[in-house]
C-alpha cells in the first residue's frame, strides 16, 4: 500500500522535484518506507512506499517501462499478478523485480487501457506516456483505494488524498454547499464530490485520461443484478466458499507479517477461519473493546481466537477519546463522520505493532444484506404495499405531523415512521439512511444556505443509483444502491484513512469483485429470508463459527457517543462547537446548535448523532480550510 500524487504542465508551471517532495510529504504516512518522483517538462509524477512485495529498491517507484517510455505510479495491491506475469513472459516480457507494479506496467504497454479489465486487487494507478504526452489514470472496480484530482482553469493534480493537492501553491479551497449538505445528510461527502468546489473522486470502476486537450473519463466496470443465478442453493452456496477461500488465500501472499482484524462478527470470524484453514502459523488477530459492555464485543472475538488458537491482541478503549481525538481526525481531510473510525483507528495502531498487513472482513453487510436498517426497510415495503397508494399519500403526511406532536419517544418513532411510509420506496430507504432529517436542517441552516442550495436535496444520491440499478427486486436495488454510495464513500473511506494512518494495509477477501458479482446473481431470499439477514453467507460460515456468536444480533462497529459527549468529550467538544465563528457557524443557526446541545447534556434528548457530525465538520474547518 503506498501513496501517489502528480500533476500536469501543459499550460500551467506547477513545480519541480521539490514540489513532488512536498506533496509526498503531506502523504508520508501512507508510504514510509521510501519515496521517489519523476518530473519533466508535462508531468510530474510522486510515490511514497509502503513496502509489501520486494523489499528491495527494486520495487521502488516510479517505476519506467523497459522501454523507458511508460513511468508509473501505484497505489494497492493485485493479488492476481503472478497468473499475469506468467502470461506476460510467455510472450516475452521479461521482469526485473517480483512486484506487481511492473506487471501492470508491462499489461499497460500491451494492452493500454484496457490492462484494467484484467486487474483483480484494489488499486489506482497514474501511468505517464512520453510518446503520447498522455497520462492514465485509474481507480479499482469498488473504490478501495481512493484518487483525488484537482481541475480549474487549465490547472490539474491528482493524489491519494486532498492534503497531497493542497501542498500545490494557490489552491483554491471554494466550500462545496450542497457536499456540506450531503455530509451531514450522510456523514460522507458521495462520489464524485469532494467537500472542495474544484476537487473531485474520480469515481470506481473508472479510468480518466489526461492530455492537453482535456480530461476524458470512462466507466469500465459497474455491479449487474439484472441476471439471476438458476443453481441450487447448495450449488451457490459451494461456488460461494471457494471463492472465498481462493480470495483470502490470494491475500495472504506478502513477503512482511501479516494478520487480521477480529470483531467476533460474522464475516471477520469467517475470514479468520479461512486464514487459519490456510496457514502452518498461528494467526495473529487484534480486537478493539469497549469498558461499555453494551458496546463490547471483544469477548465474541476472544472466543473465535481461542477457537483457532490465534495469536490474539486486544486494546481496550478507555475514557480518553479527547487526548487522541485531534490526531486521529487529522487524517480526513474533508468531513467524515462515521463514529467507528474511532475503534476503527485504534485496532489499526494495535495490529500494525505486530503486522504489516491486515486481512479484514468488510463487504459482507453490503454485499448479502447484513444491515439492520434492511430489516426496517423490509418491514417498511411489507406496510406500504398493505395501505392503499391515496391514503398512504393523502393521509399520512397530515398523521404523522400529528403525531409529531406527542410527547416522549412514541411520537417520535411514529412521525418518522409515517413519514417514511408516505413515499415511495427509495426516499424511504433514503430517509432510512439519512443522519439529519430535514426538520433539523430546515430548524439549523441558514438562510443564505437555503437560498443558495435552492432545490438541491441529498436524497438525489440515493434515488440515482437505485433508478440506475438494473436489479429486478428491490432489495437488489438498495443492495446496489450502498455499494455504490455507502460502501465506496464511507466503510472504505474509513478503512484506508485509518489504516493508512498507522501505514499498515488493509485487505478485504469479501470485497473481491468476483464475490461481488456472484452476489449479485444470488436470488434476494439466499441473501434475506424471513428476517435472517446474510443468509446465504452464514450457511457458508456455519461449519466455522459457533452458532450462538453466528445468530447473535449485530453490534456493528459502535461507541457510546451519547456519553463521550456528556463526560470525556464535554469540554472539548463544548469549546469546538459553541466558540467559533467560522465553519458551522457560516452554515447553522449556532443558537439552534446551542439548543441541540443543551437538551443532549440535560438528556432530555439524545442528540449525540448530529453532534458528532457537526463536531467533525468543525474540526475538519479548522483544520484544512481556514
Amino acid at each position: 500500500m503506498c501513496g501517489i500524487a502528480g500533476f500536469t504542465q501543459f499550460s500551467h508551471k506547477e513545480g519541480n522535484e521539490q514540489t513532488l517532495e512536498k506533496m509526498g510529504q503531506a502523504i508520508l504516512h501512507r508510504g514510509p518506507d521510501a519515496g521517489g518522483t519523476y518530473c519533466d517538462e508535462l508531468v510530474g509524477l510522486c510515490h511514497r512506499r509502503l513496502s509489501i512485495l520486494d523489499l528491495s529498491e527494486a520495487g521502488n517507484q516510479p517505476m519506467y517501462s523497459e522501454d523507458n517510455n511508460f513511468v508509473i505510479a501505484f497505489n494497492g495491491e493485485i493479488y492476481n499478478f503472478l497468473e499475469l506475469r506468467s502470461d506476460l513472459e510467455q510472450e516475452g516480457y521479461q521482469f526485473k523485480s517480483q512486484t506487481d507494479t511492473e506487471v501492470i506496467l508491462a499489461l499497460y504497454t500491451k494492452e493500454k487501457e484496457k490492462c484494467v479489465e484484467k486487474l483483480n486487487g484494489m488499486f489506482t494507478f497514474a501511468i505517464w506516456d512520453k510518446q503520447e504526452a498522455s497520462l492514465f489514470i485509474a481507480r479499482d472496480r469498488l473504490g478501495k483505494k481512493p484518487l483525488y484530482f484537482f481541475q480549474h482553469q487549465g490547472r490539474f493534480a491528482f493524489g491519494s488524498e486532498i492534503k497531497a493537492i493542497l501542498a500545490l501553491d494557490n489552491i483554491p479551497k471554494d466550500i462545496r454547499l450542497d457536499a456540506v449538505y450531503d455530509f451531514f445528510a450522510y456523514q460522507y461527502v458521495p462520489d464524485p464530490k469532494s467537500i472542495f468546489q474544484h476537487i473531485h473522486k474520480l469515481p470506481a470502476g473508472h479510468y480518466m485520461t489526461v492530455t492537453e486537450k482535456g480530461i476524458e473519463q470512462t466507466q469500465y466496470w459497474d455491479i449487474s443484478f439484472a441476471r439471476t443465478s438458476t443453481h441450487s442453493e447448495t450449488q451457490n452456496k459451494q461456488s460461494l466458499i471457494d471463492l472465498l477461500e481462493q480470495a483470502t488465500k490470494q491475500r495472504m501472499m506478502s513477503d512482511v507479517p501479516l494478520g487480521a482484524f477480529l470483531s467476533g462478527g460474522v464475516d471477520s470470524s469467517g475470514v479468520v477461519a479461512l486464514m487459519a484453514k490456510n496457514s502452518e502459523k498461528p494467526v495473529k488477530t487484534c480486537t478493539v473493546g469497549f469498558t461499555d459492555k453494551a458496546y463490547n464485543e471483544a469477548e465474541f472475538a476472544k472466543e473465535i481466537a481461542d477457537q483457532y488458537n490465534t495469536e490474539h491482541h486486544e486494546f481496550t478503549v478507555h475514557q480518553n477519546v479527547a487526548d487522541n481525538l485531534e490526531h486521529i481526525v487529522s487524517f480526513f481531510d474533508e468531513p467524515f463522520a462515521d463514529p467507528s473510525l474511532v475503534p476503527t483507528f485504534f485496532v489499526s495502531e494495535l495490529a500494525r505493532q505486530e503486522v504489516t498487513v491486515a486481512i479484514a472482513g468488510d463487504g459482507g453487510d453490503e454485499m448479502f444484506a447484513g444491515y439492520e436498517k434492511y430489516t426496517t426497510d423490509d418491514i417498511e415495503n411489507t406496510w406500504r404495499q398493505r395501505i392503499p397508494t391515496a391514503i398512504r399519500k393523502g393521509m399520512l403526511p397530515t398523521v404523522a405531523k400529528m403525531c409529531k406532536k406527542l410527547p416522549g419517544a412514541l411520537g417520535k418513532k411514529s412521525h418518522s415512521l409515517l413519514t417514511t411510509l408516505s413515499h415511495e420506496p427509495d426516499m424511504g430507504f433514503y430517509i432510512t439512511n439519512s443522519q439529519m432529517t430535514d426538520d433539523h436542517w430546515n430548524k439549523l441552516a441558514k438562510n443564505d444556505v437555503f437560498a443558495s442550495l435552492g432545490d438541491y436535496h441529498p436524497s438525489d444520491l440515493t434515488t440515482k443509483a437505485y433508478e440506475t440499478s438494473d436489479a429486478p427486486d428491490h432489495l437488489g436495488k438498495i443492495l446496489y444502491t450502498d455499494i455504490k454510495t455507502y460502501l465506496c464513500g464511507g466503510i472504505l473511506v474509513k478503512v484506508d484513512r485509518m489504516s493508512m494512518a498507522n501505514s499498515l494495509e488493509v485487505r478485504a477477501p469479501i470485497l473481491d469483485y468476483r464475490v461481488a458479482e456472484l452476489a449479485a446473481t444470488l436470488p434476494s431470499m439466499q441473501k434475506y429470508r424471513d428476517g435472517e439477514k446474510k443468509y446465504l453467507l452464514k450457511e457458508v460460515f456455519k461449519p466455522f463459527i459457533p452458532k450462538s456468536l453466528l445468530y447473535r444480533k449485530k453490534m456493528g462497529f459502535s461507541v457510546p457517543l451519547a456519553d463521550w459527549f456528556r463526560k470525556d468529550l464535554k469540554s472539548y467538544a463544548e469549546s469546538t462547537l459553541l466558540q467559533q465563528s467560522e465553519g458551522l457557524a457560516d452554515i447553522f443557526n449556532m443558537q439552534q446548535v446551542t439548543t441541540l446541545w443543551q437538551e443532549h447534556q440535560s438528556e432530555q434528548r439524545d442528540h449525540s448523532a448530529m453532534l458528532w457530525s457537526m463536531l467533525m465538520y468543525q474540526m475538519w474547518f479548522n483544520k484544512y480550510a481556514r
